[in-house]
């Protein structure tokens, strides 16, 4: 099918995503958020006012995330808009274009605001009082170490998703490391050119803010600690889980940062678009879930819903991104839908610039978006798990207008 709601050509933006506990780490990430999509309206002579509606996701609150979407649209200017705030870990993303797009579908809105933030450093400790506990002692929680340490349905943590998966497909710790070489040397040609690739949606050098907004603290030329991997490093390496497979070397890192994308009416697009002779489509989503404790295959079905409502297969995409925290995930990807392996992911992907979760999957379609105009147009995918062994995926197309 195709969706009525279209994204307007170079309407969306990307931080650099930083290591936790980095650049970002005391940045509130609503209000950094907010902060940059100012920013970044102000550089694309986009009105904030022209908005009708938003939605914000994130997976690690904030102080006053409670007020959420009108919280930042406030912020930003674009008082009309209202909406909702969307959390479902790192298929966050695709979610909150899913939910622009159906805005628009409905003729509820005209222009839509798909935000999305994470700050995974200096994340909330959570105190829920209990009376009737002994003593009246409640339970506390570090939000973020907490939950990746354990899926309370099953007692595992994601780590334990992606060794049982390697376990089930047969994959070695050596096929992992080949692909993480791959995944950095693809990483690598966004790099080339003075990093030409991740200017085309991405301002660098990037003013990092104080944390009171008022004045820069620091500047980054790109993302901010990604690794460097060799074949001789990665070898040392030893897996995190006695008798498993997956090593340090070969899962990714959480970050800081955030990213957005517009979305509007085919007319409205034409109109706030860098360039009005390509249209940018949307075509396919896709939810799945896969069985407890198998976090890593639910992108597999995923995928395949967002195909089929697309009418599309693997061999019509012009280029594939995925989101993954284990370089498990693509091989496993790869070998049960036939892509091409080598060539997923072209300019990087969230195994090599980090895990901020909730904008993860909002740059990964960026990204596949810009691969998509620099190879002339057609099909792409984004698909990607997230915490619960579940998955979201879209089918999008670049095409003439």
């Amino acid at each position: 099918m195709s969706y009525k709601a279209e994204i307007p050509y170079g309407a969306y933006w990307s931080t650099p995503f930083a290591r936790w506990q980095g650049s970002f780490a005391n940045l509130h990430s609503v209000r950094f958020a907010a902060h940059v999509a100012r920013e970044e309206l102000g550089r694309r002579a986009i009105d904030p006012a022209l908005f009708d509606y938003g939605v914000l996701g994130f997976s690690v609150p904030q102080q006053h995330a409670f007020y959420g979407l009108p919280w930042l649209t406030g912020m930003i200017g674009a008082t009309r808009a209202g909406g909702p705030t969307m959390m479902q870990a790192c298929a966050t993303g695709v979610r909150t274009l899913l939910a622009a797009a159906q805005e628009i579908e409905s003729d509820m809105a005209s222009v839509a605001l798909a935000i999305n933030c994470d700050r995974t450093s200096n994340g909330p400790h959570l105190y829920y009082p209990n009376p009737r506990a002994p003593g009246g002692t409640g339970s506390a929680e570090n939000w973020v170490m907490d939950n990746f340490g354990c899926d309370p349905l099953g007692g595992h943590s994601m780590l334990a998703t992606a060794e049982n998966v390697a376990s089930k497909h047969n994959v070695t710790t050596a096929q992992q490391h080949e692909l993480v070489l791959r995944r950095e040397q693809q990483y690598g040609d966004a790099l080339r050119d003075d990093s030409a690739f991740l200017r085309r949606f991405m301002t660098l050098p990037f003013a990092v803010p104080c944390a009171d907004f008022r004045k820069t603290a620091a500047t980054l030329d790109g993302d901010e600690g990604t690794s460097r991997s060799t074949a001789d490093g990665l070898a040392k390496l030893r897996p995190v889980v006695d008798g498993g497979s997956v090593t340090f070397g070969a899962q990714t890192h959480p970050a800081d940062g955030n990213a957005a994308i517009v979305v509007t009416t085919p007319d409205k697009a034409r109109e706030l678009s860098a360039d009005p002779k390509i249209a940018i489509r949307l075509h396919g989503f896709g939810l799945a879930r896969a069985e407890l404790a198998y976090m890593p295959e639910a992108m597999i079905p995923a995928a395949r819903r967002a195909l089929d409502q697309a009418g599309r297969s693997i061999a019509d995409l012009a280029a594939i991104k995925t989101h993954n925290p284990f370089a498990v995930n693509d091989i496993v990807f790869a070998r049960e839908t036939g892509a091409d392996l080598a060539l997923m992911n072209n300019y990087g992907c969230s195994l090599v610039w980090g895990h901020p979760q909730a904008p993860m999957g909002t740059r990964a379609i960026i990204e596949l978006i810009e691969e998509l105009a620099l190879r002339g147009g057609g099909f792409g995918l984004f698909t990607g798990c997230a915490a619960g062994d579940t998955a979201m995926a879209v089918v999008i197309e670049v095409c003439d207008a």
